[in-house]
């Protein structure tokens, strides 16, 4: 591949960059502490920030060109290094409605979603109007194996009914989610990966019950969180089910291989961000009579996560290009990688940025917890590392043997 960013790309760096200087960084301070305090609650200033981001330009980056009118025209490979701009900042992706869990929802929707459906709920998402949250893991069984999932979606005449238990539902707390994408079973008795369908519950249906938000390292996560979801005799539109029943597993297939590469080069953004920190403060601060940044093990820490940093941009914008030109199925081994590399390295990266930081680093004055949070939750969050490694040696074994 080229590693060579195209002209469009450098562009639209260089507008994010602005961007972020401009409207960002100025109210990272203040919207941490937002956050944290006024719970399920959004900015004031958050409606203000994504008008003039869609003034810039600047809006709905993430959707790939095969989605023609609807997509800004970017390959993944092209968005890669925005999505890691936007990581600088725990919350900036929003700001351009390049947000999880909604991306993977218009995503599905783009891909997947009939007209009424997408007029109902693609646009508005589109928009900005909406959020959204994707339903999927449940408490009862081990969720990163599929077909698992025991929510049942059962056909009743022009309605289906919906039963079942949902937690780590990211996005449910959110006071502007209007939509639920659920996951359950269509078909218990079919081939396993054919039994899935993914269906739109719209949040205020009766017998949505949003139980309580969870809590990933003591935070809340506001004001998105991750929500324990009950839905007991949930009935929807025949017309709300995706696709078609069966076709969940292979929705969900398709929906992971972009969203990866945007967690990733996030986590990346992130990563960087804790290097150049710890650069900062390592220059300023004297222990024992000397300036931190001339004891070898600070050096050695920096050298090695430049390297971590470097290697898994590298990787991951392999895995970009590799989705460009085949598919997410012919880059599953290299989604694959990045998913194990990635949150892994961010963890290691910060980490050490925290040590350099003594107290500063695990309180509310930098990001670095944050960003730790954020890394350590990944590594569960889209597959756990296991889940990854087992079918990355499988495949390996195939190829070699």
């Amino acid at each position: 591949m080229n590693f060579e960013y195209t002209a469009k790309s450098l562009d639209l760096q260089a507008r994010v960059q602005v961007f972020m200087d401009e409207h960002i960084y100025p109210l990272e301070e203040e919207m941490r502490a937002f956050r944290r305090e006024k719970l399920w609650q959004i900015h004031p200033k958050m409606d203000e920030l994504k008008a003039a981001a869609k003034a810039a330009g600047l809006w709905n980056l993430f959707l790939p060109k095969g989605y023609g009118d609807l997509s800004p025209g970017l390959t993944n490979l092209e968005y890669a290094p925005l999505a890691e701009l936007m990581g600088r900042v725990i919350w900036a992706s929003e700001v351009f409605n390049c947000s999880a869990p909604d991306t993977g929802n218009m995503e599905v929707l783009a891909k997947y979603g009939s007209s009424e459906q997408q007029e109902r709920w693609l646009r508005p998402l589109m928009d900005g109007e909406i959020r959204s949250a994707f339903l999927m893991t449940e408490p009862e069984v081990a969720s990163s194996d599929a077909t698992n999932i025991e929510t049942s979606i059962v056909r009743d005449g022009d309605e289906y009914v919906i039963n079942g238990r949902k937690w780590w539902s990211s996005g449910a707390m959110n006071p502007e989610c209007a939509v639920y994408i659920v996951m359950g079973k269509t078909n218990p008795d079919a081939d396993r990966h054919r039994q899935q369908a993914m269906i739109l519950v719209p949040a205020d249906t009766p017998g949505v019950e949003v139980v309580r938000p969870l809590r990933v390292f003591g935070s809340l996560d506001s004001p998105e969180g991750h929500a324990e979801v009950t839905l007991t005799n949930v009935r929807v539109p025949s017309t709300n089910l995706i696709l078609g029943e069966g076709r969940g597993f292979e929705i969900a297939q398709g929906r992971l291989g972009p969203g990866r590469i945007h967690h990733c080069m996030r986590l990346i953004g992130a990563a960087q961000r804790s290097l150049e920190l710890m650069a900062k403060r390592v220059a300023v601060r004297e222990a024992f009579g000397r300036r931190i940044k001339d004891f070898s093990s600070i050096r050695q820490d920096i050298a090695q996560s430049r390297c971590d940093i470097e290697q898994a941009r590298l990787l991951t914008l392999a895995a970009a290009d590799k989705i460009d030109r085949f598919g997410a199925k012919g880059a599953r081994d290299l989604i694959g990688m990045i998913k194990i590399v990635c949150p892994t390295m961010t963890c290691k990266v910060v980490d050490r940025a925290i040590q350099a930081h003594g107290g500063m680093g695990v309180c509310q004055d930098t990001p670095l917890a944050g960003f730790w949070v954020y890394g350590r939750m990944i590594r569960i969050a889209d597959g756990p590392d296991e889940v990854h490694m087992y079918q990355l040696g499988r495949n390996t074994v195939k190829d070699y043997s």
